[in-house]
C-alpha cells in the first residue's frame, strides 16, 4: 500500500462524497493531501478524520485567487504538488425550455472552468518544480451521451472529456499525464437533490428515479464512492505513466465507449 509513497495530492472537492474517498485512498497508498473545498468547516473535519497526512484548504473553484493561493499553501506544507484531481463540481437538472442562463453559467464556471484554471495553475506549478505530475479530471458517463433533463450537466462533462484530451496532449511534453474519470451513477447525500430534481420535472414521487437507476445497472447496484479508488490511485501512480489523455468508465457496466 505504497504505491504513492512520498507524493503530494491536491483534491478539490474533497470535504465528502468522491473526493473523500480519493483522499482516504492517497493517505493509504502513502500520499500526503491536501483537502480543498468551499466548505472549509467541513474540510478540516475530513483533515482531522484522515490524521496528519491531511490538511483543509478552503478553495473556491469560481475564484482565480483561491486556485493560486491552494496551490501556494499545499506546496507550503507539503512540498511540490504530484497529483491534482479535479473533483469539484455540481449537477442542474431542467428541460430545455426552462434552462435560466444563470445557471448554465454558474454549472460551466464551476465544472468546466474550474477545471480548466486549476489544471492550469498547477501545471505551471509542476513545469516549474520539473515535476512529472498526474493530473485526474473527473468526467461523468453524462459527458458521453445527451440525457432529455440534463443538457447543461452533460455538456459540462462532455467538456471535461475533451479538455482532458487536449490538456493531456500539450502537458504530456513536459511530463505530465493528464486522463479522466468517469463515473456512473454514485450513491450518496448528493443522490437526494438529483433525485430532487427528476421527482419535479417527471412527476415521480421522492425515491422513484434512484430505484430505476439502480435497477438499471447491469453490476445490480449504484456505485460508491469507493469503487471509484482503485481507478483514481491506479492513474496516479507509475503504473499509468504511459496512458495519456484517457477517460475510463468506472461505472457497473452502465455505458460502453
Amino acid at each position: 500500500m505504497t504505491r504513492l509513497a512520498g507524493k503530494t495530492a491536491l483534491i478539490t472537492g474533497a470535504a465528502r462524497g468522491i473526493g473523500f474517498a480519493f483522499a482516504k485512498a492517497y493517505v493509504a497508498e502513502g500520499a500526503r493531501v491536501a483537502i480543498a473545498d468551499i466548505d472549509i468547516q467541513r474540510a478540516r473535519g475530513a483533515a482531522a478524520e484522515i490524521g496528519e497526512a491531511a490538511f483543509a484548504i478552503k478553495m473556491d473553484v469560481t475564484n482565480q485567487q483561491s486556485i493560486d493561493e491552494a496551490v501556494e499553501k499545499t506546496t507550503d506544507r507539503f512540498g511540490p504538488i504530484d497529483i491534482l484531481i479535479n473533483n469539484a463540481a455540481i449537477f442542474t437538472a431542467a428541460p430545455i425550455v426552462e434552462i435560466e442562463r444563470a445557471d448554465y453559467n454558474r454549472v460551466f464556471d464551476i465544472n468546466v472552468a474550474g477545471v480548466l484554471f486549476t489544471m492550469q495553475a498547477v501545471a505551471r506549478h509542476m513545469i516549474a518544480q520539473g515535476t512529472r505530475g498526474r493530473i485526474i479530471n473527473m468526467a461523468s458517463q453524462a459527458g458521453r451521451r445527451g440525457e432529455p433533463l440534463v443538457a447543461v450537466y452533460c455538456a459540462s462533462k462532455a467538456a471535461i472529456i475533451s479538455l482532458t484530451q487536449s490538456a493531456g496532449l500539450n502537458l504530456i511534453s513536459h511530463g505530465i499525464n493528464v486522463n479522466a474519470i468517469a463515473p456512473g451513477v454514485v450513491d450518496g447525500e448528493h443522490w437526494d437533490g438529483v433525485d430532487a430534481f427528476f421527482a419535479k420535472h417527471e412527476g415521480k414521487p421522492p425515491g422513484q428515479k434512484k430505484r430505476e437507476v439502480a435497477a438499471a445497472i447491469p453490476y445490480g447496484r449504484m456505485g460508491r464512492a469507493e469503487d471509484l479508488t482503485g481507478m483514481a490511485v491506479f492513474l496516479a501512480s507509475d503504473e499509468a505513466k504511459y496512458i495519456v489523455a484517457q477517460t475510463y468508465n468506472v461505472d457497473g457496466g452502465n455505458w460502453m465507449s
